[in-house]
């Protein structure tokens, strides 16, 4: 067996099971979950109709490259979001579809990363998405840890990383907005990121997964492309951002995303995945362009968060210090106690689940970003939302 999986840490929902195991949960009440970040609001239309129209097309084999079609899709959507160049996305060199971004984020690690090369390092945020720590263990490098805490605005202090760190890392992985802070990159921090990419010869690997999801319509989230053209780099070298339907649309069974950027790091990046074979299915294809094209669902996407977050906001700020994110659907609000204790005890009093938010973080010189906080999903209907935020109320309140 590859020795490395030994190296994996348990997935932060197997260790929430164990943590819960034994309690039982008042039988008058309905569970609500807040942990798993699976959008609870309708498919669109558009999507489910456009894959039974085409479900003929399940006879024939894809190809790993996608559509011309859904490529150029991608590309005039990422010109238009990200105010890009005009015909600087060149749909045959920039852009990769994918079956959801979390096996293309693992599976970049695996292309990119030259293990033989010793103390290679794989950089990423913390707290993180664990598949970024699994991609770096299992490609064969050092996974190092970025302290993302209320100090630092909940993003890395990259100037904190020591010469020696930089000079040995070949991937940075970025999360923004963030998964769990919600914070934002702005498009200087990106540009000073790029700059330092160039500088020390890694690669820059972008998680714009909730890049839709934010509060502003006016002041939608900077994406590294877009700080990459401002720079004049227009090749987009050493970039690659990462997109999803999953959260935008509210398609996360769809499993359809892609990733673009630097030319040649795609072209080796697609001769991996052809071999890995990863190809998405045409019906698939079809229903992504309908929904890559569509902007009205995603706006009224977007006003349902916002009621959400206002209500459970409006409960929720007098007991605990809660605060609204920059973007994205989750709330990192600090806990009176461990965030272990009240993830059991909010579960065992109110049947209410959440996640530790210690166990979506390293602990890194005795620090864990984590610690005696959680993450809530708001991605269940707003009543639901709503309900929720009054129990933990009451548990905050008469513990």
């Amino acid at each position: 067996m590859n020795s490395d999986l030994s190296n994996l840490q348990p997935y932060p929902f197997e260790r929430i099971a164990q943590l819960k195991a034994g309690i039982t949960p008042p039988d008058d009440l309905s569970m609500i979950s807040l942990s798993i970040g699976e959008p609870k609001h309708p498919c669109p239309d558009i999507i489910t109709s456009a894959i039974t129209e085409n479900l003929s097309q399940f006879e024939n084999y894809p190809m790993t490259k996608g559509t011309v079609e859904l490529r150029t899709t991608i590309a005039n959507w990422l010109q238009n979001r990200f105010n890009l160049p005009a015909g600087s996305i060149d749909e045959d060199k920039h852009v990769l579809p994918v079956n959801g971004t979390r096996e293309a984020l693992f599976a970049f690690a695996q292309c990119v990363v030259d293990r033989t090369q010793h103390h290679a390092k794989v950089l990423m945020p913390n707290p993180f998405y664990q598949i970024y720590e699994g991609a770096a263990i299992l490609a064969g490098a050092e996974p190092i840890f970025l302290p993302c805490t209320e100090e630092t605005g909940y993003s890395p202090d990259y100037t904190a990383v020591p010469t020696a760190t930089w000079n040995n890392c070949q991937l940075l992985y970025l999360c923004t907005p963030g998964n769990p802070t919600g914070s934002v990159a702005s498009l200087d921090a990106l540009k000073q990121i790029l700059e330092l990419a160039e500088k020390h010869n890694f690669i820059v690997a972008s998680d714009e997964c909730y890049s839709e999801l934010y509060f502003d319509e006016d002041a939608p989230p900077a994406g590294l492309l877009q700080a990459a053209a401002e720079m004049g780099n227009t090749e987009y070298k050493r970039c690659a951002v990462f997109h999803s339907l999953s959260k935008r649309s509210n398609a996360p069974g769809l499993r359809s995303g892609f990733v673009a950027g630097d030319a040649d790091i795609l072209k080796q990046f697609l001769l991996y995945r052809t071999y890995h074979g990863c190809a998405m299915s045409l019906p698939v294809q079809k229903a992504s362009i309908v929904a890559w094209n569509d902007e009205e669902h995603v706006r009224e996407n977007r006003v349902q968060y916002r009621r959400k977050f206002d209500a459970v906001l409006d409960i929720l700020d007098p007991v605990m210090k809660v605060s609204r994110p920059a973007a994205s659907f989750y709330l990192w609000p600090e806990t009176p106690q461990d965030d272990e204790t009240f993830t059991q005890e909010i579960y065992r009093l109110q049947y209410i689940n959440v996640v530790p938010g210690s166990y979506l973080a390293r602990t890194v010189d005795g620090l864990n970003p984590g610690q005696s906080r959680i993450r809530m999903a708001l991605v269940a209907p707003v009543e639901e939302c709503v309900e929720a935020a009054h129990r933990i109320r009451t548990y905050l309140e008469t513990r």
